[in-house]
């Protein structure tokens, strides 16, 4: 780790206090200290560079430490709204949710007109299950950037914590003629189109997603619906299969519910998950789950 060693360096030759001592006869004048005040400039860049470390340990998955790195930076550098998001990013990643909601609400304050801002609140937001607080802050973050293609996801799935269907089909349309490879925005499209009884479509929407990305969720979404229309064929059975090999935490319905599966979603894999060549499959997915159902 030679950068951060680097960086712990630097800021204890700027904080260090450097007495001089200067020997004299007289007892009332032993010592006169000699105290180095580093300038603001010099405080400013070295905040920076501590910003810029935490950003590359947060990469490495080490979200506490560029917490800490952040709150050093914004001693030097208070109203530095990058140091701010980057808290916030930190703290979010450590599941302390709400002290990141404060991080990145004073990074927007800070800096107001900045879209990723909002975005970053908003998914905080939908991240404590609070679709109403997230809504205002996707719609002013898409009319700062109506290009965001992540911003129209995230509005996508905040009415579709609101099963408010149509508007998030519309969401998630943007967000994918904006980015045509956004498989997420894809699959969750499939997801509304089921739900809305248009099970030949959303059939057609997972087949079309499998084909940018080999992901579990399609793929047992696919699975479920093509059991829908003939129970218990081969093709089903495949995909479940590898499905739940690849995240066995599928085999959970409140799992499901989480990815923001709907309730006839859920029944369907469920009618899906009761043959008999899938038996063996779903107790090693059981076993190997993570989430308790």
């Amino acid at each position: 780790m030679k950068t951060k060693k680097s960086i712990y360096v630097r800021l204890i030759s700027i904080f260090i206090i450097t007495i001089g001592w200067i020997s004299t006869t007289s007892p009332a004048k032993s010592f006169i200290p000699y105290v180095y005040i580093p300038e603001q400039k010099e405080l400013e860049k070295t905040s920076l560079d501590i910003g810029k470390t935490a950003i590359q340990i947060l990469q490495f998955g080490q979200a506490k430490e560029a917490a800490y790195l952040a709150k050093l930076g914004l001693i030097l550098k208070p109203n530095d709204y990058r140091l701010w998001s980057i808290l916030g990013e930190a703290q979010r990643r450590t599941g302390s949710l709400k002290e990141a909601g404060i991080s990145l609400n004073k990074a927007k304050l800070l800096e107001p007109k900045k879209a990723e801002l909002w975005f970053a609140e908003a998914t905080v937001a939908l991240e404590q299950k609070n679709p109403n607080k997230a809504l205002p802050l996707l719609i002013r973050g898409l009319q700062l950037n109506n290009k965001n293609a992540l911003g129209y996801f995230q509005l996508g799935n905040c009415r579709l914590m609101k099963n408010q269907f149509e508007l998030s089909l519309k969401a998630y349309k943007n967000a994918i003629k904006i980015k045509p490879t956004f498989w997420e925005a894809l699959n969750n499209r499939g997801i509304i189109e089921f739900e809305l009884g248009k099970k030949q479509k959303a059939s057609k929407t997972w087949q079309e997603v499998l084909k940018i990305k080999k992901n579990s969720e399609p793929m047992l979404a696919l699975g479920a619906v093509l059991n829908f229309f003939n129970p218990g064929n081969a093709k089903s059975i495949e995909l479940a299969k590898e499905a739940l090999k690849k995240n066995p935490n599928y085999v959970n319905a409140s799992y499901q519910k989480e990815q923001l599966w709907g309730e006839k979603l859920i029944e369907a894999t469920s009618q899906l998950f009761s043959l008999p060549g899938l038996k063996e499959d779903i107790e090693k997915a059981l076993k190997s789950s993570d989430i308790n159902n």
